[in-house]
């Protein structure tokens, strides 16, 4: 059941928090909303926010738990992929600093932006690499996010959804093994989850007219999202990407052990398993703890599991996110 291929073999994780936790009733403070309100709605209990610690700084927290995890040093990394869509600068990289953070100095580092999909993008970027054969033997793949950077806290619809945390896995080949994996995008989505970068000015500029990208008006940076077509694409794209994948190596969804889903709503997670066919049995969810932390919300419920041992050694996983672009992917690998 499946052919065996060279895949990825995780050979440590670990994950980071802030410790300052803000729950729903905390969010009644401050907007008009109520606990009940948004657990129906969204499944969210509490989310971990960042008492002024940058994003690498979780990064790097979560990535030296998964290298002690791993029994590797900084000498030991080939490479840093770093996803986020939260950095603390534009240069240098987030992947430079938690570089720096732990001392593997030399190692290629490169930040990947495919948004909530971003840490199943790194992931097959990651297996590639190591399928290269040039001296790549040791990928280190951290995700790390401060949504409360760009979060509108006087907008009661998407304020309460989003939360900081990071997660990391250290990644080496694995010979005779499980691996399929299935990547898209569809750019025509883009409008309906943006957050402002720069906009072109500059002191030559001469021309006034304003260039139309069919996206939304934003305020200052703060993320902006239309729900219901968000809705509407993850219901589809989340099972359409564990189909495609499983498709390629010939098994069933339902021959999964476990389908680790972005965290962004439950009701997402719960029809995309509806139109699997699959038990929510399956699907670790732990957005009530955490809340929507974009990449590092699939890596971050992996090492829950793992931790509470529910996914064990051996079990066939389909990592499987969907995110602002509008992107998409799933990766099926056994752990």
């Amino acid at each position: 059941m499946g052919s065996k291929v060279t895949g990825v073999k995780i050979k440590g994780i670990g994950k980071y928090v802030p410790e300052m936790v803000a729950t729903n009733e905390d969010f009644t403070k401050i907007v008009e909303t109520s606990d009940e309100w948004i657990t129906q709605r969204t499944g969210i209990k509490q989310r971990h926010i960042t008492n002024g610690e940058p994003t690498y700084y979780l990064g790097a927290m979560a990535a030296k738990a998964a290298m002690a995890d791993a029994g590797v040093k900084a000498e030991d990394i080939d490479l840093i992929i770093a996803t986020t869509v939260t950095g603390d600068y534009f240069t240098p990289s987030l992947s430079c600093l938690i570089q720096r953070e732990i001392g593997a100095i030399g190692c290629i580092a490169f930040d990947l932006n495919a948004a909530c999909a971003g840490f199943v993008y790194g992931f097959d970027t990651a297996k590639r690499y190591l399928q290269t054969g040039d001296g790549i033997k040791t990928v280190l793949l951290v995700a790390s996010e401060e949504l409360s950077k760009f979060v509108d806290y006087t907008d009661r619809s998407s304020c309460v959804l989003f939360g900081d945390g990071a997660a990391a896995f250290v990644l080496e080949t694995a010979e005779d093994t499980t691996y399929s994996s299935f990547l898209g995008a569809d750019g025509n989505g883009a409008k309906y989850l943006a957050s402002r970068a720069l906009k072109s000015e500059n002191a030559f500029r001469t021309n006034s007219e304003e260039f139309d990208m069919d996206m939304p008006e934003t305020k200052d940076y703060f993320f902006k999202q239309d729900g219901k077509e968000v809705y509407k694409f993850a219901t589809k794209a989340l099972p359409n990407a564990v189909e495609q994948a499983c498709a390629k190596i010939e098994i069933s969804p339902d021959d999964l052990d476990w389908i680790v889903p972005h965290q962004a709503n439950i009701r997402i997670i719960e029809t995309a398993a509806k139109h699997l066919g699959v038990s929510m049995d399956k699907f670790p969810v732990y957005i009530d703890r955490y809340g929507n932390t974009s990449s590092a919300s699939i890596p971050i419920a992996f090492c829950d599991a793992v931790a509470e041992g529910r996914i064990k050694r051996g079990d066939k996983v389909c990592l499987v996110g969907f995110g602002g672009g509008l992107t998409y992917g799933a990766a099926v690998f056994e752990y």
